[in-house]
């Protein structure tokens, strides 16, 4: 009798696991698989870094500006190692005693108001105003260069998040061609994206563009530097780092195209034609 309910108890137990497994199977089916909403870096090497997508949006706008201003990527690298400890890349209005933004800088030790601070161009400006004051700060190791301008109570956390610092810098300086891609569901807006692109681009880069129908196309040579290709990445990494804020869905850099619509399939793939002028960067 024992035996026939043990058989019985196992029989009951495999019908729900069949019925479980048609069930999760009709799901995967019926529901689509949801994009991940992260950002990742894959170097040449393999190695591979990821941030969720508003990260990447913040660590776009640090890098556009140093680019703006001139600096290496070495700048860059460290900008976003200290952004990373301080912040977790995000602009948080709250932190230890009266620490706000990405940066954690403290209005009470003279970093500016808390308007201020928790204004990322003002705050990733302000950072780099520090860090060019250091001397020799490209040779300096991240934690000693990063801790001369923060004065951290815990500076040997910089060195931590170097890679990923090192990872994104390099992708989005444009060093690092084909590297940086992002999965992010389709927006529900279907106006162009235009506007919002051409408004960062403003804002991060410091140059104006207008849209031509319905894309907004990128010209490296209005950028500060003597390397268009490598500035052409650096614009095309960075729209694509962006999409999560300006609904971007396409970015085109000479045969190369990202499409926002392959979700978690999303990467860099030949485009079977120039799909951008040589050149040129077109964001649509």
């Amino acid at each position: 009798m024992r035996n026939g309910l043990l058989r019985g108890t196992l029989g009951v137990l495999a019908l729900v696991a069949l019925a479980v497994g048609g069930v999760a199977l009709l799901l995967t089916r019926l529901v689509p698989d949801r994009a991940s909403e992260t950002c990742a870096v894959v170097l040449e090497d393999g190695t591979r870094h990821v941030l969720d997508a508003d990260q990447a949006d913040n660590a776009a706008l640090i890098t556009a500006i140093t680019v703006r201003r001139e600096l290496p990527a070495r700048a860059a690298t460290i900008a976003l190692a200290t952004a990373v400890q301080e912040s977790k890349l995000r602009n948080i209005d709250y932190g230890d005693r009266d620490s706000l933004g990405l940066f954690q800088q403290r209005p009470s030790q003279g970093w500016g108001t808390p308007e201020q601070v928790t204004d990322p161009v003002y705050a990733t400006n302000a950072f780099l105003d520090g860090l060019v004051q250091v001397p020799g700060y490209t040779e300096l190791p991240v934690t000693e260069a990063a801790q001369t301008v923060q004065r951290s109570g815990y500076p040997e956390a910089y060195a931590d998040h170097e890679p990923e610092g090192r990872a994104f810098a390099s992708a989005l300086t444009g060093h690092s061609a084909a590297s940086l891609t992002c999965h992010l569901p389709e927006t529900e807006d279907a106006a162009s994206p235009a506007e919002a692109v051409s408004a960062r681009l403003e804002q991060d880069f410091g140059i104006t563009t207008t849209a031509t129908g319905g894309a907004v196309v990128v010209e490296p040579s209005t950028l500060p530097g003597e390397d268009p290709q490598r500035l052409a990445w650096a614009v095309a990494h960075w729209a694509v780092a962006t999409a999560v804020d300006t609904g971007a869905g396409t970015v085109a850099v000479g045969d190369q195209v990202w499409q926002r619509s392959e979700g978690n399939e999303a990467q860099w793939r030949p485009a079977g034609r120039a799909p951008a002028p040589a050149g040129t960067v077109r964001i649509s």
